[in-house]
């Protein structure tokens, strides 16, 4: 339910606000949303904070090879659908605000977002690439056998992180995810909260988080305003961030059953296409037929449309794909380690 949410933010901030307010992406805009869809981008967080909790509880007990091939199964499907779908739609009704190639195409389906000089096919992928720099630090924790102590790794990444960015001189911010960072410890952390119980270094991890996370969020907010045009209430920002670690937190106290009840798991279960397939595709929807059709209709239209889209992509294309494609996987994993473990054999003997 949560992740719903969070999609849903970034779909409003991108159709009632984003899209018109800069760049020249689309004709759409809803003003009767834009003053609060305009903070709409904050669901991206809260989708990290997300991540942090739940990859957390799915890695504890995995070894690198369940690790990846169970991420590569999530995360592959739906996003080779939605890219070939966004591709094609470019390619149909881009116009000139909207162009793709080929090469563009092909590089994206290999790296989920663009790359080796490539943009990405949509702008809303770029998120992913945080997603994935975050699983490399957690898949490094399994394959150091350091997934059992991630208390104390979260604080050294916090740590990190503050010197970083306090001493530019280290580069290492794209390796430590710096401007995410709080997000994903603050999400971990409630999940250790949910599983351990509380305690003072977790209360001070999630505190911390929170710090980090607040600095981050009002460093946003210059360029938010040369970008738009047009300035964030500090105090918003701030009073939204603080309810995602709260309702998260209560979600680690178990105090929301609601939010973990199973007949809201479709909610869920659609949030990731959704999140992949709105953006570009959205905006060239109405830009395509926005001043034929009234204002209201085409807005929540293609919202419905997006969502009916994501449920039928998670039902046709996840739900039967991820099991056989997390088998595929791991044998192809088991056979590369074979005939890595053979070719060393040969050089041994040499």
């Amino acid at each position: 339910m949560l992740r719903f949410v969070a999609a849903l933010a970034v779909v409003f901030f991108h159709y009632a606000f984003r899209g018109c307010a800069a760049d020249d992406l689309t004709i759409m805009h809803y003003p009767p949303l834009e003053p609060i869809a305009r903070y709409g981008f904050l669901g991206v967080h809260l989708f990290f904070m997300i991540s942090g909790f739940v990859i957390l509880m799915t890695a504890g007990e995995s070894s690198i090879k369940n690790f990846i091939a169970s991420r590569a199964a999530r995360l592959l499907p739906a996003f080779w659908v939605c890219c070939t779908i966004t591709f094609l739609v470019t390619l149909a009704i881009g116009g000139d605000r909207f162009t793709a190639t080929w090469s563009q195409y092909f590089v994206n389906m290999l790296t989920l977002g663009g790359g080796f000089g490539a943009d990405p096919i949509d702008g809303a992928y770029w998120s992913l690439g945080a997603e994935l720099r975050f699983y490399r630090l957690v898949a490094i924790l399994i394959i150091i056998g350091q997934i059992g102590r991630t208390e104390r790794w979260l604080f050294a990444w916090l740590i990190g992180t503050v010197l970083v960015e306090t001493f530019p001189f280290i580069k290492l911010k794209t390796f430590l995810v710096t401007d995410y960072a709080g997000f994903f410890i603050a999400g971990a952390a409630c999940f250790l909260i949910r599983a351990h119980g509380l305690s003072r270094s977790r209360i001070a991890l999630v505190c911390a988080a929170w710090a980090l996370s607040l600095y981050h969020e009002l460093q946003l907010l210059p360029y938010f305003s040369e970008h738009f045009g047009l300035d964030l209430n500090p105090l918003t920002v701030a009073v939204a961030m603080t309810s995602f670690f709260a309702v998260l937190l209560a979600l680690a106290l178990r105090r929301v059953p609601m939010l973990t009840s199973t007949r809201w798991a479709w909610f869920g279960a659609v949030s990731y296409p959704m999140y992949l397939v709105h953006q570009n595709v959205g905006y060239m929807l109405f830009n395509l037929v926005g001043v034929t059709v009234r204002r209201d209709e085409m807005f929540w239209g293609v919202i419905v449309a997006t969502i009916m889209f994501a449920l039928v992509l998670h039902v046709v294309v996840e739900k039967p794909v991820a099991g056989p494609m997390k088998r595929a996987v791991m044998r192809g994993i088991d056979a590369l380690l074979g005939r890595a473990s053979a070719l060393l054999g040969r050089r041994v003997r040499q």
